[in-house]
């Protein structure tokens, strides 16, 4: 729990000195958006880009500045004052919310924008490994993100459904999914968890190498992770996603959502909103999981509550 807590407040202390840079730039007016993301490198940076161009078409005289981050940060963020618009995955956001680990307190200034995209939690394993289900990882060696990560929290609600925990596997190796595919490569993991669009890359790449299985969660466990955290939300991966994937694997996911400060001005929020709904065919251009997203999707209900103005947007759409 202390390295837990450590590396989170690490992540915490540089966003904040980040921000802090930004803020000594450029100020923030009234029509100065900040913009956080995700790491350089990643879908979201790119596509934080995109939608910069959108905001400061749409909301004239206003100037958004694009800034790294990850999904629990960029909740801190903007729920501190810090930015203004952020990217999140939403079981996380929903912890914020709520208040719970890791947050310290409930955010009371996070409110919802747009859904743009799901993505899919998955669990690998080697075939023919007598490894089925979760429950059979116990007593195995897994990968999961680093801690923080939100894919490394829902991969400890995940065990908890079985009744298990890290303290049940022989090794947990909090590492990057490029490394993951390594471990498993060499026989060192019989497992390993990772959230992201379908087909997943690194999945594919280990396919290349070896046979795997997607482990199915049945519908027992995904009652346990609703109650739990109602961010999550249930999927299919279709037979054929992955080689040798012969039948439809059932897991759960959640969504990449586009939040704000609740103290944004009504007008503002609405103009931004319809500005996405207006532009999806370029974003799909940025982020190819973006394809087929229309009003209804964005108007998903995460279990965050919506700005008034996205709200107000949506009803005049009928898409809530």
């Amino acid at each position: 729990m202390t390295s837990k807590n450590s590396t989170f407040k690490r992540a915490v202390l540089g966003t904040a000195v980040a921000l802090g840079t930004g803020l000594a730039a450029g100020g923030a007016g009234a029509e100065t958006f900040r913009l956080m993301t995700g790491p350089q490198g990643g879908s979201w940076y790119p596509l934080g880009g995109a939608i910069q161009n959108i905001i400061q078409k749409a909301v004239p005289g206003s100037s958004v500045q694009v800034q790294p981050g990850a999904g629990i940060i960029n909740a801190i963020g903007v729920e501190n004052g810090k930015a203004e618009l952020g990217f999140g995955n939403s079981v996380s956001t929903v912890d914020a919310v709520h208040g719970r680990d890791p947050f310290k307190a409930k955010a009371e200034n996070l409110c919802q924008i747009a859904s743009l995209y799901f993505q899919y939690f998955q669990v690998v394993a080697p075939k023919n490994m007598g490894i089925d289900s979760v429950d059979d990882l116990k007593g195995k060696a897994i990968a999961v993100q680093p801690r923080g990560n939100t894919a490394e929290q829902m991969s400890r609600d995940l065990l908890e459904t079985y009744g298990l925990s890290y303290d049940d596997m022989s090794k947990v190796n909090f590492v990057s999914y490029t490394d993951a595919v390594s471990l498993m490569q060499d026989g060192h993991i019989q497992g390993f968890t990772l959230i992201t669009t379908i087909p997943a890359s690194s999945i594919m790449d280990l396919a290349t190498s070896r046979d795997i299985s997607v482990l199915n969660v049945p519908d027992e466990s995904l009652e346990k992770l609703r109650s739990k955290n109602e961010g999550y939300d249930k999927r299919t991966i279709a037979a054929g996603t992955y080689p040798k994937q012969e039948d439809d694997v059932q897991t759960f996911g959640t969504w990449t959502h586009l939040f704000g400060s609740c103290k944004m001005p009504e007008q503002t929020a609405y103009s931004i909103t319809k500005a996405l709904a207006e532009n999806l065919d370029n974003l799909s251009g940025v982020v190819s999981a973006l394809k087929g997203l229309d009003v209804k999707q964005m108007a998903t209900d995460v279990g965050v509550p919506f700005h008034p103005g996205a709200e107000k947007y949506y009803r005049e759409q009928n898409a809530l």
